[in-house]
């Protein structure tokens, strides 16, 4: 069976971040449970644990014989209303009946002397009477219903008022409540984030460092999911502290590795480049040969042909490259000793015959 390296490369890459991710997912179910089981170590406040019970049922049983009174007025009032429509209804058919009475007689004589037009007003304002009557029994319920409601509202009043001083109440302990629900997730999430953080700073490399990567993702996980949303506010200013001491954390290990990588990278191109061949990994080699880059200083090798100076342009064949890297010197292509074939030195057989290099990979 050939064995395929590049395939082989991908189909372990993705084998072992499939490992990763199963192993993430099972802890995050893991935790999650036992997450929920530390929930159930304190109780949520409610807020009709703070309401003064006792005190609320006095006044609404205060307010429940008001509430009715205020019922039957009311209907009393809409039953006056329109008996007062009726009164006012007649006492209109009245006065119309009358004043055309009136006009008829005026051409008989002078009605102002006619005791029959004086008992006909005397009726009408009789009418009008009834009609007075029943509006005052209605402004009287009026006044009555009034009273009662503006004693509800007093009631009322003191009800919400108490409701006020129960959320008061309420939401201060709901802060305690936060704060003790953070600090028991933070017991459980800490020491969980610092070993995800170990793992990734000390075993990337190991051969097992995708069970390692694994614990890693989980740790950022319950970092973010489990522990930040509870986090509390008080107004923002602890979340945008905390947020601040984060970046400048995680800002101040960037910008040391990255110092560091360059270091390093520097002081390897002080060394002969001999020895920095000797270091060259054929994993580094192979993918610097794809990727046509130097494998000791990273960058690219192949000769653009704007860098060719015109008068040495040769016309039978074009080179693309060199034999050595034009910013580290490090030797990058050589003749097999055994065909004579160029090829990449620091790959372990020749392309052309397969040869192993009888001598040291690279000269000085």
């Amino acid at each position: 069976m050939e064995l395929n390296s590049k395939k082989l490369e991908s189909t372990s890459r993705l084998i072992y971040y499939s490992i990763s991710i199963i192993l993430c997912l099972f802890l995050i179910l893991l935790s999650g449970r036992i997450i929920d089981d530390l929930d159930t170590a304190t109780t949520r406040p409610e807020v009709e644990q703070f309401l003064d019970n006792t005190y609320l049922s006095k006044l609404h049983t205060k307010i429940a014989p008001l509430d009715k009174e205020i019922e039957t007025l009311s209907n009393k009032s809409s039953t006056l209303e329109k008996t007062i429509s009726i009164a006012k209804e007649n006492y209109t058919n009245e006065k119309q009946s009358f004043d055309n009475w009136v006009q008829a007689r005026k051409t008989l004589g002078s009605p102002d002397k006619d005791q029959e037009v004086v008992a006909r007003a005397k009726k009408l304002d009789e009418f009008y009477q009834v009609e007075q009557a029943w509006r005052t029994q209605r402004q009287t319920l009026q006044t009555k219903i009034d009273e009662d409601r503006n004693k509800t509202q007093i009631f009322q009043e003191q009800i919400d008022k108490e409701h006020q001083k129960a959320e008061t109440l309420y939401q201060e302990e709901l802060k305690h409540y936060d704060l003790l629900v953070f600090l028991i997730r933070l017991l459980f999430v800490a020491p969980i984030l610092a070993l995800g953080i170990f793992f990734f700073i000390r075993y990337r490399k190991h051969k097992f460092w995708p069970l390692f990567f694994g614990f890693t993702l989980f740790s950022l996980y319950a970092f973010f999911f489990g522990l930040v949303p509870y986090l509390p506010s008080y107004g923002g200013y602890v979340r945008y502290i905390v947020g601040i001491l984060l970046s400048a954390g995680l800002g101040y290990y960037a910008i040391k590795s990255i110092g560091q990588y360059i270091e390093k990278k520097q002081a390897e191109l002080k060394v002969s480049t001999q020895e920095r061949a000797k270091n060259v990994q054929t994993s580094v080699a192979e993918k610097a040969l794809e990727n046509h880059y130097c494998p000791s200083c990273g960058k690219d090798f192949i000769i653009k042909k704007w860098e060719f100076p015109i008068k040495n342009i040769d016309t039978e064949a074009y080179k693309l490259v060199t034999d050595y890297c034009r910013h580290c010197g490090l030797q990058l292509f050589r003749k097999c000793d055994k065909c004579g074939t160029k090829n990449f030195a620091h790959l372990p057989f020749c392309s052309a015959c397969g040869a192993k290099p009888t001598v040291e990979k690279v000269k000085e």
